[in-house]
């Protein structure tokens, strides 16, 4: 379970490594999981990311194969931050690897910064170290100045990575803007994750181009597909312009 070598992927292993291959519907059977789990490993991801009631199943198809991820205070974020870190503290103690919180969107707008470090802290707190803790801003919903704020107070309590979107917020997901604006704002100290709306080998290209050091994907194998598709055409895959 290794991070993604820097730079632009050449061919669909090496985008798989960016790849949180996703699957967080509500519907979802444990079933599912397992479907998820195994065309994970088969397609080289470098983690699933379920819902905190499957990690302990994830974990045991996984067997060690990849990383299993989790989300927290999802997808609203707004849950006391006392329930937040309750939530974190189980699925690690479950097994997960990775833990993606939800920030109380409504304070970032708000301008309440302290708000959200503390919110941020709480969970980090429940999150030990060797655990990775993504911070999901829902960067769609915020201005600028707002992303850069909330980017700063994930920071300071000691994220890991920022995170876009949850993919379920109307005012849409990641966008190459956003994530660009991310990466400057975190700098190399951070990694920072798109996630939503993700859904061509171009969009993947093209937030790993802005600065996504990591890829929230709900349908890998057709992304990674793409590179197969642009080399029967006869030509190397567009990386959308960024």
């Amino acid at each position: 379970m290794t991070e993604p070598t820097p730079g632009t992927p050449t061919d669909a292993a090496a985008l798989a490594r960016y790849v949180d291959h996703t699957l967080l519907k509500p519907e979802a059977t444990e079933a599912d999981v397992t479907a998820l789990v195994e065309e994970g490993a088969r397609l080289g991801v470098f983690s699933v990311c379920v819902s905190p009631t499957f990690v302990a199943h994830a974990v045991e198809v996984a067997a060690g194969r990849l990383a299993v991820a989790t989300v927290c205070g999802f997808p609203s974020g707004k849950h006391v931050s006392e329930v937040k870190a309750a939530e974190a503290a189980r699925s690690v103690a479950d097994g997960a690897d990775e833990v993606d919180m939800v920030v109380d969107v409504g304070a970032a707008k708000a301008g309440d910064v302290e708000a959200v470090r503390r919110d941020i802290a709480a969970v980090r707190a429940a999150v030990p170290a060797g655990k990775v803790l993504k911070v999901i801003i829902e960067s769609a919903a915020l201005t600028d100045d707002e992303i850069v704020a909330v980017c700063q107070e994930a920071q300071a309590a000691g994220a890991d990575f920022v995170k876009t979107s949850t993919g379920f917020h109307p005012a849409g997901g990641a966008s190459a803007h956003a994530v660009a604006l991310m990466a400057r704002t975190v700098g190399p100290a951070l990694g920072v994750k798109a996630s939503g709306g993700v859904r061509t080998l171009p969009d993947a290209l093209a937030m790993i181009a802005a600065g996504a050091t990591r890829l929230g994907l709900s349908g890998t194998g057709a992304v990674l597909a793409g590179f197969d598709d642009a080399t029967s055409a006869g030509g190397a895959p567009s990386d959308g312009g960024y």
